[in-house]
């Protein structure tokens, strides 16, 4: 079962693949936003780890998330998602990110439980 205040935290070390030029949205050396927003999806995703019920998965539907300051190669950042709120299928998350005691980023993330064979045949 989801509920409110569930979490999780997800670390990473800055690599050259994570920057804003690896990424393509930026032309300097530090941790690329679209990086920061997928280590926070990857934060919610594992903090409903083992609760979403047998055939379900669920899907990024929007993310809200300002990013407040920047990251070099070779630091260390971890993201934590935490359910505040759950309505129906809706999951909404806060998500930090935090250099050490810095933090780089906030926002809000929502996902939607799915059933996972019904959503894929959905696409095809």
């Amino acid at each position: 079962m989801i509920s409110s205040g569930m979490s999780a935290s997800i670390s990473l070390v800055v690599t050259e693949q994570d920057t804003a030029i690896a990424l393509g949205s930026g032309d300097v050396a530090v941790l690329g936003t679209p990086r920061v927003v997928a280590l926070s999806e990857k934060a919610a995703v594992a903090a409903l780890a083992g609760s979403l019920p047998g055939g379900a998965t669920t899907v990024g539907t929007n993310i809200t998330l300002d990013h407040l300051a920047a990251s070099g190669v070779g630091s260390g950042v971890t993201a934590t998602a935490t359910v505040i709120s759950v309505k129906g299928k809706e999951i909404i998350f806060s998500v930090d990110v935090s250099e050490s005691d810095k933090l780089i980023a906030k926002g809000a993330h929502t996902r939607f439980v799915v059933d996972r064979t019904r959503f894929i045949g959905s696409i095809s």
